[in-house]
C-alpha cells in the first residue's frame, strides 16, 4: 500500500509532468508551425522568379514556341517597373527581338506592349518598326502597335494613324484604339478625325473621342462626356460582366474616364453631374475620382 501511494504521488508530481506538459503543449505545435513555414518558404522559392528583363530576352530568342510568348508577356509587365525602364540598354534589344519575331505573333503583341512602355521618346529605329507593323495582318499585333505608337509621344506619327480609322471594312477595336492613341499624341493633325469619331457606330469608340477632345482642351464631345457620368445609361450601354474576383468593375471604369475627362476640361456645364456621383454613386472607386475631379474643376 505504501508502495501504491508513493507511486501515485510521484505521478502527480508537478515537477515531473512539466516536461511531458511542455512536449503536448508547446513543443508540438511549435514543431507544425515550423514545418508549416519551411513548406511555404520552399513553395515561395519554387514560385519566386527573379528573372531579370535579358533573361527573358534571351528566351524569346532561344527559347520554344510555348516558352517564348510567356516570356514575352512576363518581359511587357516588367517594364512597367522605371527601374527597369532606366535600363537604357534595353530599348535596341527590345526593337531587335521585335523584328525577329515577325514569324510569332503572340510575341510581338507583347513586345510591342513592352516597346510602348519606354520612357519616350523612343529610339527612332523603334518608331520605324511600328509603323511597318501598322500593317501586319493580325488585328490584335495592329492593336498592340497603335497602342505603343500613341505611347511614344511622337506626333510624327499622326499621319500613319489618321489613315487606320477610315479603313474600309475597319475593325472596331482598331478605330477605338486609334482615337486612344491620337489623343494621347500632341498636336492638332488629328482633330479633324477625334471629331469625326463623335458620330462613331460603336459606343466605346465615341466614348474614347470624347476623351481625346477632352485631352486637348476640345469641349465638342462634352454631351458624350454627360452620358459618361450617367450611370443608368452606362449600365444600360455596357454588356460586360462584373468579375468581383479581378475585382473589375467595366461600368466604373467608364464613368471614372468620363471624370477624368471633365477634369481636363473644368467645364462648370459638368459640374452637378461631377458633384452628384461625389455624393451618391454607388462605387467608391467613382465617388473618389468624382472628387479629384471636382478639386480640378474648382
Amino acid at each position: 500500500m505504501d508502495k501504491l501511494v508513493e507511486r501515485e504521488t510521484a505521478t502527480r508530481n508537478p515537477l515531473v509532468a512539466a516536461p511531458a506538459l511542455a512536449v503536448q503543449f508547446f513543443l508540438i505545435p511549435l514543431a507544425v508551425v515550423a514545418i508549416t513555414v519551411s513548406v511555404y518558404v520552399g513553395f515561395r522559392s519554387l514560385l519566386a522568379d527573379d528573372r531579370q528583363p535579358q533573361d527573358y530576352l534571351n528566351e524569346i530568342r532561344f527559347g520554344g514556341a510555348t516558352r517564348r510568348w510567356p516570356a514575352a508577356y512576363e518581359l511587357s509587365r516588367l517594364m512597367a517597373d522605371p527601374k527597369v525602364r532606366a535600363d537604357k540598354s534595353l530599348a535596341p534589344a527590345l526593337v531587335k527581338a521585335f523584328r525577329d519575331s515577325s514569324d510569332d505573333p503572340q510575341v510581338r503583341r507583347y513586345l510591342a506592349l513592352a516597346i510602348g512602355r519606354l520612357d519616350p521618346p523612343l529610339p527612332p529605329d523603334g518608331v520605324v518598326e511600328l509603323t511597318r507593323a501598322l500593317e501586319d495582318p493580325d488585328s490584335e499585333t495592329r492593336i498592340s502597335v497603335i497602342w505603343a505608337l500613341g505611347s511614344s509621344g511622337d506626333p510624327a506619327v499622326v499621319p500613319q494613324l489618321v489613315p487606320l480609322y477610315s479603313e474600309p471594312d475597319g475593325d472596331a477595336g482598331i478605330r477605338k484604339m486609334v482615337v486612344y492613341a491620337l489623343g494621347a499624341l500632341p498636336g492638332d493633325a488629328q482633330m479633324r478625325t477625334l471629331r469625326t469619331a463623335l458620330q462613331d457606330p460603336v459606343v466605346d469608340v465615341r466614348w474614347n473621342s470624347a476623351v481625346a477632345l477632352a485631352r486637348h482642351g476640345n469641349h465638342e464631345g462634352i454631351d458624350v462626356v454627360k452620358q459618361m457620368l450617367d450611370r443608368p445609361y452606362v449600365e444600360h450601354t455596357v454588356r460586360r460582366e462584373v468579375r468581383q474576383d479581378a475585382d473589375q468593375d467595366p461600368v466604373a471604369d467608364v464613368m471614372i474616364s468620363g471624370l477624368r475627362a471633365a477634369a481636363f476640361l473644368k467645364d462648370d456645364a459638368l459640374k452637378p453631374s461631377v458633384a452628384a456621383l461625389s455624393q451618391q454613386d454607388k462605387s467608391m472607386k467613382v465617388r473618389e475620382a468624382a472628387l479629384e475631379a471636382l478639386r480640378q474643376i474648382g
